[in-house]
């Protein structure tokens, strides 16, 4: 790029700036000169305006025109179902779409187990901030860094190399042989599933562990009165008492999880048959091109996230009716 062309993109974007510094500043002057009556209208108009513009170019028009993919083949010709008749039909997505289930059963339940576990554990120990923080790390950490770090765990060499993967090193140290594990299937799926695990448990942790905070103490004293055990105080108090927060916790892992796509792009790239909903839409949109089975497959995605959504609302509806 030249000077000349530098100081032209410049030139643009500052008269850009300039024609919205206008319009937003005639706009404000004519709500100002507007009657007291009509004002709130207009400034509410004026405050929404941008908002609605930019969901509807970033969020609705995208979904009407992957929508309209869906029945579409590359060229953009319509062929009705065909795209969803490939999806339920050949073997390979079919293998995609079992292992979508087998996440969305395993991550929410085992992560929500294990968090309302150490969360209840932990609750008013002397050491609770340091044990939260150690659990939470790894919800820090982005699902590519998870994905390589878990990577060098499951990493495999010849039996006559040295072995830089803990998992296969632990196998050499026992007498066994180095296994492929990333290349083994349906054990690689399980595998894949463990760091999905590892990433969401911090987050179920926090959440439940406020949640148990917030039950009143004196319902916990009145049922130690009552001489029951501690797994009926768990089953009567504890669990009742938190069920908005597993709802929360378990909606929001369930929907991350269907999501999923780093994890299995960085580790295996989906291959292996450990391929979920989100990677198999890339693959086909991008790397097969083929728009209209990534776009079925978009499609499938939002009706599956869809119940747990509404399912989520008409949860919080309810619990604020109560209140």
């Amino acid at each position: 790029m030249t000077t000349a062309d530098l100081i032209g993109k410049i030139v643009q974007v500052v008269a850009g700036l300039a024609v919205f510094a206008i319009v937003i500043g005639l706009v404000l002057f004519f709500i100002d000169r507007a009657p007291k009556k009509g004002r709130d209208l207009l400034q509410l108009l004026a405050f929404l305006l941008p908002a609605v513009l930019l969901l509807a170019v970033g969020l609705v028009y995208p979904a009407v025109r992957t929508g309209i993919a869906a029945f579409a083949d590359k060229a953009g010709n319509f062929i009705g179902f065909d795209n969803f008749v490939w999806m339920f039909t050949q073997p390979e997505a079919l293998v995609t779409l079992r292992n979508t289930v087998i996440w969305v059963v395993l991550v929410p339940t085992i992560s929500t187990a294990i968090g309302l576990a150490y969360a209840v554990f932990i609750d008013r120990s002397r050491g609770e901030k340091i044990y939260k923080s150690l659990v939470f790390m790894p919800v820090a950490i982005s699902f590519v860094g998870a994905g390589i770090i878990w990577k060098f765990v499951y990493e495999y060499r010849p039996a006559e190399r040295d072995q830089i993967g803990l998992l296969n090193q632990i196998l050499v140290w026992l007498g066994a042989q180095p296994v492929q594990w990333l290349q083994t299937a349906p054990a690689n799926t399980l595998l894949l599933i463990v760091v999905m695990i590892w990433v969401q448990t911090g987050f179920a942790v926090v959440v439940l562990s406020a949640s148990i905070k917030g039950i009143p103490t004196e319902q916990i004293e009145a049922a130690e009165l009552d001489g029951t055990s501690a797994w009926q105080r768990f089953t009567n108090v504890t669990l009742p008492g938190i069920r908005g927060g597993l709802v929360v916790v378990v909606t929001t892992i369930s929907i991350a999880t269907l999501k999923v796509f780093d994890i299995v792009r960085t580790m295996t790239g989906g291959n292996f048959e450990t391929s979920v909903v989100a990677n198999e839409m890339y693959t086909q949109a991008f790397r097969a091109i083929e728009p209209g089975r990534g776009s079925a497959l978009a499609l499938i995605l939002f009706l599956l996230v869809l119940p747990i959504v509404v399912y989520n609302i008409r949860v919080l509806r309810q619990q604020k009716e109560i209140r």
